[in-house]
């Protein structure tokens, strides 16, 4: 019996290590993917800027033109640093504010309906947005960036007045 127990450990500690290893490659898919679909929808509002105003007035947001300026910016920049994997954690939490801003004033009753209608809230088009936004948020974008390159020629400085 403790042999058995033994190579059902070993086994599930082979397959932890080996779906671990897949999470850098993951995490540059998202990154990739999501990213180049960021800069697609910037850059489609920066070359349609007045009909993205027009729609955000439609919202009564405050300042649509330069509303419509900043989103689009948004969105193309932070799809650009996404897909560099640069200020990876930062942007990503702008990107996450900005898609929870997108569920708020354009599809309210998608966000309301979380809970209630999980298929009306999957189906918005801020939805994959905010969740790969999320995933980098929280898991950081893996070994393959700019962000992993830079720490690794400039790391974090060590409290050397704590030891």
């Amino acid at each position: 019996m403790n042999s058995f127990i033994s190579r059902i450990r070993r086994m599930y500690a082979w397959a932890v290590h080996a779906a671990s290893s897949l999470q850098s490659p993951f995490l540059l898919f998202v990154r990739l993917y999501w990213g180049w679909q960021l800069i697609q929808s910037g850059w489609g509002k920066l070359h349609n800027l007045q009909k993205v105003t027009d729609f955000f007035t439609s919202l009564n947001l405050p300042m649509p033109g330069q509303m419509a300026v900043f989103i689009s910016c948004v969105e193309f920049f932070g799809g650009i640093l996404l897909v560099l994997g640069l200020l990876s954690r930062l942007n990503a939490l702008v990107l996450v504010v900005n898609m929870i801003m997108a569920y708020v004033t354009a599809d309210r009753a998608a966000f309301l309906s979380v809970f209630s209608d999980p298929d009306k809230f999957s189906a918005a088009a801020p939805y994959v947005f905010l969740i790969a936004s999320l995933i980098i948020l929280i898991f950081g974008p893996g070994l393959f960036s700019m962000d992993t390159l830079l720490l690794r020629r400039y790391p974090y400085p060590t409290n050397t007045a704590a030891r």
